[in-house]
């Protein structure tokens, strides 16, 4: 065999080890791409799904460092708002239509309250539940949260006027504004979770809200969350009345506008 005969076959064993290994990487390059797409898609699903019960904010911090799994003590301010006397319009009223007028409900008291920097954590039935100043600091958090429920207040009225033009029943809205400390953190299972705040300050708000019916007014604040609003607000002083579970009389305020 001559050294040009060598040479040929060294080189065509050569080109065959560089295509076999060319071919190793593109299968590599493939296997890594599909697994790379495959992540991404699974990424995005669970953004997705975090999304559909939490801030955008919290999705991001999620998505970056994974869920936390320690909660945050946290000043906080709460807005709990229930449809007053629903159970009776609910047996009432087609099942289609009530589901549609909870959904037309919802849709537009959660505009009013993301468009003044809250977050809605909690549906309960015909509840809202939702925190201002609990994802990050918030030093105007309560006047949010009074600009949000006087918001709230408009956007009903204007929704009950298209309700009354269907010959549909209007609602009533009763809310609750209280501000105090809270652990704030994410709550649930794996399957479910969501992004609220726990303690005393939410009780009271709620328990707050349930007064609005014996003043005759649609929103009333604590005193810490009165104390802490802009002087420009105009808030009505109401009797202090005793909550359960709170050792002292909780004085309240009717916000005006």
């Amino acid at each position: 065999m001559t050294l040009v005969s060598v040479l040929a076959l060294g080189l065509a064993a050569l080109a065959a080890l560089f295509a076999a290994l060319w071919v190793r990487a593109r299968r590599a390059n493939s296997l890594a791409r599909t697994r790379l797409s495959a992540a991404s898609a699974e990424l995005e699903r669970l953004q997705n799904a975090f999304e559909r019960f939490a801030p955008m904010e919290l999705v991001e911090r999620v998505v970056q460092s994974g869920v936390p799994t320690s909660g945050e003590r946290k000043e906080v301010t709460v807005l709990f708002a229930d449809l007053v006397s629903f159970t009776p319009t609910a047996e009432s009223v087609d099942p289609s239509a009530l589901v549609r007028i909870l959904n037309g409900y919802f849709e537009r008291m959660s505009r009013a309250i993301t468009a003044h920097q809250g977050h809605i954590s909690t549906l309960i039935g015909d509840g809202i539940l939702a925190l201002f100043g609990a994802l990050e600091a918030n030093p105007w958090q309560t006047d949010d949260a009074a600009r949000a429920a006087l918001a709230m207040r408009a956007e009903l009225a204007t929704y009950n006027a298209e309700l009354a033009a269907e010959g549909l029943p209007k609602l009533t809205l009763a809310i609750g504004v209280h501000r105090g400390v809270g652990i704030a953190g994410l709550v649930g299972s794996p399957e479910l979770m969501q992004f609220t705040v726990v303690g005393t300050v939410v009780s009271v708000a709620a328990r707050v809200q349930t007064l609005t019916r014996e003043h005759g007014v649609d929103i009333l604040l604590t005193a810490a969350a009165q104390r802490a609003l802009d002087p420009r607000f105009t808030a009505r002083p109401l009797p202090a009345r005793a909550l359960k579970g709170i050792s002292e009389p909780v004085e309240i305020f009717a916000l005006v506008e």
